[in-house]
């Protein structure tokens, strides 16, 4: 397969992204494709739909090696870390394949000085993930009203508070503030550290953001350069 774009957003880890894709749908970002597809035939008629699949690869979760083999059951941050489940079961990156599914919301097709570029929100990828397909969404297809969520169900609902004084929150653009109390708001931490003295640092749009988390909430202690 071949890669044929990049998504470019405020996120350079992982660390902080959603879990899951529509989770913070503040968080915009912009799909730039490789030189060999900047068509703009490719994308004719794109702009008529509201959402698209993006078929893409978790880059960061790539075993390297020896350490090739797969492994059939993983454990899920949201259920604390500890608890085993297999591996198609969940949306571990970690997978025979390392391949991601991920909806998001067509905001515009957009010109660039690389070309016609496609600016989204709610994407649950990091900075760089490169893409290997980009596929139309189609509600009466795709949406499943009674289809059941499994384990996951159990912590749909899960957010923290979030306290961010205004002085703090001045140093981050004003277009991007929403898209980091979104991301904060959902628990960056691993799910199996509890430490509500533990100090964590989020990298976002090129700032270091301190927090720490106790009886939850969230509060910001810190945002710099």
């Amino acid at each position: 397969m071949q890669v044929i774009a990049h998504i470019r957003n405020a996120f350079p880890t992982k660390f902080g992204l959603p879990r899951q894709s529509g989770l913070v749908p503040e968080l915009t970002s912009t799909i730039v494709f490789e030189p060999e597809y900047r068509v703009p035939e490719a994308l004719r008629g794109i702009e008529r739909y509201s959402h698209l699949w993006l078929i893409w690869e978790f880059h960061q979760a790539v075993r390297a090696g020896e350490d090739q083999s797969w492994r059939p059951t993983v454990r899920p941050p949201r259920l604390g870390g500890n608890t085993r489940m297999g591996v198609f079961a969940t949306r571990s990156p970690f997978r025979p394949n390392p391949l991601g599914l991920t909806v998001v919301k067509l905001l515009a097709v957009a010109d660039s000085p690389d070309g016609k570029v496609l600016l989204v929100s709610g994407a649950d990828m990091m900075d760089g993930t490169p893409i290997y397909d980009i596929k139309p969404y189609l509600p009466y297809v795709d949406s499943v009203p009674e289809a059941s969520g499994g384990f996951t169900e159990e912590t749909a609902e899960y957010r923290l508070a979030v306290d961010c004084p205004e002085a703090l929150l001045s140093r981050v653009p004003p277009q991007h503030r929403q898209t980091l109390l979104g991301v904060l708001s959902q628990d960056p931490r691993p799910a199996y550290q509890h430490d509500e003295s533990r100090v964590y640092g989020l990298p976002f749009l090129g700032l270091d953001v301190k927090f720490t988390v106790k009886d939850g909430t969230l509060t910001v202690l810190e945002i710099k350069e």
